[in-house]
This record gives structure tokens, sequence and C-alpha cells, in this order.
């Protein structure tokens, strides 16, 4: 199996409901975002690469035109709590959608809100 992985970044506000009372997540707070994109596959293209890095541009400015310095509670009300799991399952969505990701090449993604936490979703 081949690997790549291409880090991005945003800066976004969110809050967590139904936590219990004083809970530092239930106030509203921001993060500096670290998103990691892991791409695997058995077999590399034509030129050698399992997806040309370029392809993941659409990407990256997609979180900058949609995410950066917004309210995640406001962009994505449809998925409840924006928690960094949700949010790295969602981010899938989108490279697929955006770049074209074929089915043959698997997508994980991490979403980091601290530099010591990390959130995974994989196919």
């Amino acid at each position: 199996m081949f690997s790549i992985t291409k880090d991005f970044h945003f800066s976004a506000a969110h809050h967590l409901d139904g936590l219990h009372p004083g809970h530092q997540c239930g106030r509203d707070h921001g993060h500096n975002y670290q998103v990691r994109v892991q791409l695997v596959a058995a077999l590399l293209d034509d030129h050698g690469f399992v997806l040309d890095y370029g392809e993941l541009a659409p990407f990256g400015r997609w979180l900058d035109a949609t995410l950066d310095h917004r309210d995640l509670n406001q962009v994505w009300p449809e998925i409840g709590n924006p928690t960094a799991e949700h949010i790295a399952r969602e981010l899938a969505k989108v490279v697929v959608k955006l770049c074209g990701i074929p089915p043959e090449i698997h997508v994980t993604i991490g979403v980091s809100e601290t530099p010591k936490t990390w959130a995974w979703w994989m196919e």
C-alpha cells in the first residue's frame, strides 16, 4: 500500500451543546485547526503518484472560503455538535467531492484542535 498526506489549517470558533454545566467546550471558543488528509492506494497512477498533491488545492481553497474565521455551529448546523470527530467526517465528504478522489483511493482525515489531540475519520 502507498500513502500520502497533506496538511491544511484554518481558525474557527464553535461550542458544544449538551455538556455538563461549566464544561469548557460548552462556551464559545476557538481553535487553530490542523487538518491532515491521508490518501492510501494499492497502486500508483501512470506518473507514480497516489494522487498529485496539486489535486488537493480545491480543498484548501474551500477551507479558506468556508471555514476559516467562521463559527462552525453556524456553518454546519446539520451535523449537531461540531466536534473534531464530526468535522473529520464532513471534511472527508468535501475532499472526495471537490478533488474527485477515485474510489480505489481510501481517504482518512485527521482534525487537531490542539497540538496534543487528533480525531480521525477513516473509510
